[in-house]
């Protein structure tokens, strides 16, 4: 009576070998660059942390202290002790709270809508096929050239014919979308959404 006997399978073309595995894994472990960042790196990144973020911490210091004392030279580079009294002169004199509410309401209503229209278009200019996407991006992308003065004007006459001048409306609507939005969002669609992937799903 015969036996059968089972044969492994030969590797295929295909599968990677232990060693090309380890040396994968060890360019995933040191990083994208093949290299662990060095104290440079750390260096470059602290100081723009320290640039960035000085802007704040002086605004909190120039807060804490009176008038006479910021006119001091150098500067105060400390906290003083004023905080909390010029905090509740501020709010009894000027409307802060609705002011922080509108800033919130004007942030969040552009983000939301920056992202949801950019992406609306970046994804018809990164994988619809129509005649004229390349005509009409490039276009796109020079208004990003024209100086933002240029457009007051004509932005306060439109928003004063449609009445808007005044209200919240006025500072949403000409930011609902954006050129470097749109182009911004068209390069990232190109590598993130595989063009497979939309086949496969029509």
């Amino acid at each position: 009576m015969m036996t059968a006997t089972v044969r492994p399978l030969p590797p295929t073309a295909t599968s990677t070998p232990p060693s090309r595995r380890a040396a994968i894994r060890g360019r995933m472990r040191r990083g994208t660059f093949g290299r662990r960042p060095g104290p440079l790196t750390y260096l470059t990144l602290m100081a723009v942390l320290f640039f960035g973020a000085f802007p704040f911490y002086y605004s909190l210091i120039a807060a804490s202290h009176d008038q006479g004392v910021l006119g001091q030279v150098p500067p105060p580079l400390w906290f003083g002790g004023h905080l909390m009294e010029n905090l509740q002169r501020t709010f009894a004199t000027v409307p802060m709270a609705k002011a922080i509410f509108n800033s919130f309401l004007v942030a969040g209503a552009i983000t939301i809508s920056q992202v949801f229209f950019s992406t609306l278009a970046g994804f018809a200019f990164a994988k619809l096929r129509f005649r004229g996407s390349n005509a009409l991006l490039v276009l796109i992308i020079a208004t990003t050239m024209v100086p933002v003065q240029l457009g007051i004007i004509p932005l306060y006459l439109l928003m004063a014919k449609y009445q808007l001048v005044g209200s919240l409306w006025a500072v949403i609507l000409p930011l609902l979308v954006s050129a470097f939005g749109v182009f911004f969002m068209t390069q990232y669609l190109k590598e993130a959404v595989p063009t497979e992937l939309l086949e496969a799903a029509r």
